[in-house]
């Protein structure tokens, strides 16, 4: 962790900049390109009343661009921690300011409110933040007060709630995570397919619809406030109050059945998967991958917000052939490894529900939870394992609640089981503990 600051002249009117962000508690020769810190440059863009109301009480807000120089380190946990000013200007703000993770050679940018007493014409202040040029080490404990997640799902993710059954809603509650979830019927009305609510629609070509497309504002504005349970769990008895901060989303098995080829590249631009079902014969490798990307802008804007992605679960080899498996496993790999390359941000993560789902303890009704092989998405040994060691395609736990593909409790089980700490790990790195 770096202390930094910067020097800028305000003059109301026009404005100066006069410094650029340094590492204050810096060695000589210790920040910079060449040891792999992040380099941060901060200029204002604007100061401005931003009411009459505001005006009155002095209260004027500033924006600024913060600009990670250096092109080869992400600036990790960025924060505004406090801003010292002349003329008896003081920051209004309340500190620390989170900013979040800026890409190497990217921008991120912030207001900052300060009060400016009558007659001042113009001020200096001097702004102090950290920030970090490498991960933390990985923290798989639970977090340390109550954090509200909201699930979006059909019957698959209702099943893995459900106490009894998969468990996760008890596990998360263990874990200090206040659940709720939609289902079947959940929401505002679903404008975009013109019929029926956005809670019906959750296969991938939908999630176009809910975070990029027109109405999507209408969509997560009721998921952001929701509080109810739409699935039978314990969860914590108390609502902490509040937006839901992580969102969970998944699509069901049937989105597992993908046309096209294996190492396919995302669409780009139209695609024509965009609000359809998974029974679409547009349900290919390469517009499911399109899909995804179309979400990243939305996401980059709430940093605010951590979006957990659940990978759709195997279908069982009967609903199923070695192409369209195939393909699946390729696209929740690709969903895994390489999506977020270019992402630069911590607010997305995937768990690779699929390939969890596709290793069994020697059958449907045993799972292989805490074992060296088979497949896994989990923390172990300080580091995040995504472990494909048995060559299966299709689901190793058919048969659950709902028959078919729908994994079994044991299936469940272990998904609870992996995806626990897995998520700790991941809240944990997006808030910079």
């Amino acid at each position: 962790m770096k202390t930094v600051s910067a020097l800028v002249i305000f003059l109301l009117g026009s404005i100066l900049l006069a410094g650029s962000w340094t590492y204050a508690n810096a060695a000589p020769g210790e920040t910079g390109f060449a040891n792999g810190w992040p380099e941060l440059v901060v200029t204002p863009r604007d100061a401005h009343w931003h009411s009459f109301a505001d005006y009155l009480s002095r209260e004027l807000t500033v924006d600024f661009t913060i600009h990670n120089a250096n092109p080869a380190a992400v600036a990790h946990g960025v924060q505004i921690t406090g801003a010292a000013s002349t003329s008896g200007v003081s920051l209004s703000t309340a500190t620390p300011v989170s900013v979040g993770d800026i890409p190497a050679g990217g921008d991120a940018q912030v207001s900052l409110a300060y009060f400016v007493p009558v007659g001042v014409s113009g001020f200096q202040t001097n702004i102090s933040g950290s920030a970090d040029a490498a991960p933390l080490p990985l923290n798989p404990d639970p977090p340390s007060s109550q954090v509200k997640l909201i699930f979006i799902h059909h019957s698959t993710g209702e099943n893995w709630l459900t106490d009894g059954d998969g468990n996760l809603g008890t596990t998360l509650t263990a874990n200090n995570y206040f659940v709720s979830d939609t289902n079947y019927g959940w929401g505002p009305a679903d404008v975009d397919e013109g019929s029926g609510t956005i809670g019906d629609h959750t296969d991938i070509g939908h999630w176009y619809s809910w975070f990029a497309g027109p109405n999507k504002a209408t969509y997560m504005t009721a998921l952001y406030s929701e509080s109810g349970q739409n699935s039978s769990y314990t969860r914590i008895a108390s609502d902490p109050g509040g937006a839901n901060e992580i969102v969970m989303f998944k699509s069901c098995y049937p989105n597992s059945g993908l046309g096209g080829n294996p190492g396919d590249a995302a669409t780009v631009g139209a695609n024509p998967l965009r609000g359809q079902d998974a029974w679409s014969g547009d349900m290919t490798v390469a517009n499911v991958k399109g899909i995804y990307n179309d979400l990243l802008p939305y996401f980059a804007a709430h940093q605010e917000k951590l979006f957990v992605v659940i990978t759709a679960p195997p279908l069982q080899s009967g609903d199923t052939n070695a192409s369209q498996a195939a393909n699946a496993r390729a696209f929740n790999s690709w969903l895994v490894d390489d999506w977020l390359d270019s992402y630069g941000y911590d607010n997305v993560a995937v768990f690779d529900f699929y390939n969890v789902l596709t290793s069994n303890g020697g059958n449907a009704s045993t799972n292989d939870l805490g074992a060296v092989g088979g497949n896994h998405h989990r923390y172990n040994s300080g580091a995040i394992e995504h472990l494909i060691a048995t060559a299966n395609n299709y689901s190793s736990y058919p048969g659950g609640n709902g028959g078919g593909s729908h994994p079994t409790a044991a299936g469940g089980r272990k998904a609870s089981g992996e995806f626990a700490q897995w998520l700790n790990v991941v809240y944990n790195r997006w808030k910079g503990i």
